[in-house]
């Protein structure tokens, strides 16, 4: 499974996708830098009046909710359409929906709209997602994680999309497959957007890969390994962040295949620790 991994890495840097980023005030800048360094190329249409025909251009449409208001909400919607006619994948971010009931019924409409690839959240909004009790304190997770597993498979199954949930552990389901992901560093609770950013690069990886467990996995292995490596030569964020963009620009095959921890839950073992 790593060399389809890196695969989808190398058809990143190669095919250059147009990534469509609909994503929350505090991490515009942030997920453009992070979209370029990948090898990506971002752009962040928000008007409801271009969302249609932006998104229909686009290879990935990413959807992060995170300060929605009636504006940014009509052009998701619009966006979401164009991308359920254009066929262009959707990675959707529910940001902030373990907190705000709203919010949860809004992804649902999405659902209920378009075609969602994938879902990425933390642990606490995919439980919110899938109307289990859970712990939260604004757009941050306190819940312990320990039932994600489960989690992630049932809704994934329940409806019909790729979810993603992420924690001390990273977790993976399309309904088939479970996949667990131990990279990462805490250092990315140290600076904003890390979650968001790790949804930017998933829509690139969706662009280039039509199996959404690969895209997904090669994203999270992508962000968390360049984030232990930044992580090794920083120990304030400022820099970490400045470091974490440098090695998201120059990571390559041999660093994913020295540094990748994750496994296939209740299957074949894809990779050992």
């Amino acid at each position: 499974m790593l060399d389809s991994v890196i695969k989808v890495l190398n058809d990143v840097r190669n095919k250059t996708p147009l990534i469509h980023a609909i994503t929350n005030n505090v991490v515009i800048n942030d997920n453009a830098n992070a979209l370029l360094s990948f090898g990506a190329s971002p752009a962040m249409v928000v008007s409801p009046d271009e969302a249609y025909d932006f998104t229909a251009i686009s290879k990935a449409l990413y959807i992060n909710i995170g300060t929605i208001n009636d504006e940014i909400r009509h052009t998701i919607i619009n966006s979401t359409l164009s991308a359920k006619e254009h066929k262009v994948p959707v990675v959707v971010d529910p940001v902030g929906c373990a907190a705000i009931k709203s919010r949860v019924d809004f992804v649902k409409m999405l659902l209920k709209i378009g075609n969602i690839d994938i879902i990425k959240g933390n642990i606490g909004e995919i439980k919110a997602l899938f109307g289990v009790e859970t712990k939260a304190r604004g757009v941050d997770s306190l819940d312990d994680g320990n039932d994600a597993p489960d989690i992630c498979y049932e809704l994934a199954n329940s409806i019909n999309t790729t979810i993603v949930a992420t924690g001390k552990f990273d977790y993976i389901s399309d309904s088939r497959r479970k996949i667990i992901v131990k990279n990462g560093t805490e250092m990315f609770t140290k600076i904003t957007g890390a979650g968001c950013t790790l949804g930017a690069i998933m829509a690139a990886t969706r662009a280039v890969c039509d199996d959404c467990v690969l895209a997904a996995l090669t994203a999270l292995l992508a962000v968390n390994i360049a984030g232990e490596l930044a992580a090794e030569e920083s120990t304030l964020p400022g820099t970490f962040r400045t470091k974490f963009y440098d090695y998201l620009c120059i990571l390559n095959g041999d660093l994913i295949k020295e540094r990748a921890k994750f496994e296939e839950i209740g299957g074949k073992i894809s990779e050992t620790f």
